[in-house]
């Protein structure tokens, strides 16, 4: 059930809606939604975001991604060039290209916090490996598998990593990774929700087990909220666009929101609507159709 107040009660008819709002910004994930599954942004979608922007409207990328991987979409930030990164919980400012992105917000993961997640889904689930991620820093633990590309700044146990006293502990953490070989990726995401509870925000984005924790409030969809609350914007103002779990806040949030036809079924069942998938330009599709609709 949506809980903006769209639908009502499963025992009742839907209320009659009143026309949508003139949409007033555009929240799009990236990874199986607004990428196509080569990473690249096709021509179509580039001329359809560029089109947003001239009417008026803005574009934010809300992603699970790290500041340091936005340069796929740095070319393409036209107007404001804020990002959401991390599920939510730092706000970028991709001006000034690679290497040069400026956090605008940041909604750390406290390390009392993250060091209670670590021990309740280690103890739920034996074998959970860690890695991670701060504002600047990647750190991960020597069994985390490399799925990153990256070189991590340290190779340690994670509650090292997360001690008061480790060598990046002046630098806020953003979120923890957590990967399980042998789980089932879903059954993975309910284990550790049940076994973290309030202590931190559960969710996944990865077709593979590897779970994403952050702040206890912190997601896209509040992170998204509080951009928009800035901005003097309704949520019945926002088309956000999505396919994982990790979209299922902000799709429910948003006044009109699609589901990729390539999405996870949590996400379909969020979501208000329906597009193609993401290699057959599914965002593109919705936003020429949503100008041409336009006064």
């Amino acid at each position: 059930m949506r809980d903006n107040g769209r639908v009502t009660s499963a025992t009742r008819e839907p209320e009659t809606q009143a026309a949508p709002l003139r949409p007033r910004l555009i929240a799009t994930d990236l990874d199986g939604t607004l990428l196509r599954d080569d990473k690249s942004v096709s021509s179509r979608t580039v001329s359809a975001l560029a089109a947003a922007e001239a009417a008026g409207i803005e574009v934010f990328f809300v992603t699970g991604r790290p500041a340091r991987w936005m340069d796929v979409v740095s070319d393409h930030v036209h107007g404001h060039g804020l990002a959401i990164c991390g599920n939510g919980a730092a706000v970028v400012d991709l001006h000034g290209g690679p290497g040069a992105h400026r956090f605008v917000k940041v909604r750390e993961l406290a390390r009392e916090n993250a060091l209670d997640a670590v021990r309740l889904l280690r103890d739920a689930a034996p074998g959970t490996v860690y890695a991670v991620e701060q504002t600047y820093g990647f750190h991960q633990e020597p069994a985390y598998p490399r799925m990153h590309l990256e070189i991590p700044d340290d190779l340690a146990p994670a509650e090292e990593i997360l001690a008061p006293d480790s060598r990046a502990a002046g630098e806020p953490v953003l979120k923890i990774l957590a990967f399980h070989p042998v789980l089932d990726p879903d059954a993975f995401l309910t284990l550790a929700r049940l076994a973290i509870g309030d202590r931190a925000n559960v969710t996944r984005s990865s077709p593979s087990a590897l779970l994403e924790i952050s702040g206890p409030d912190v997601s896209k969809a509040s992170t998204l909220a509080l951009c928009c609350a800035e901005r003097g914007i309704s949520h019945e103002e926002v088309v956000a666009f999505g396919d994982m779990p990790n979209d299922v806040e902000m799709l429910t949030w948003a006044g009109r929101s699609y589901a990729m036809g390539n999405a996870h079924p949590a996400a379909f069942a969020a979501a208000s609507g329906r597009t193609v998938a993401n290699n057959e330009d599914g965002v593109a599709i919705v936003i020429e159709r949503m100008l041409a609709d336009m006064p």
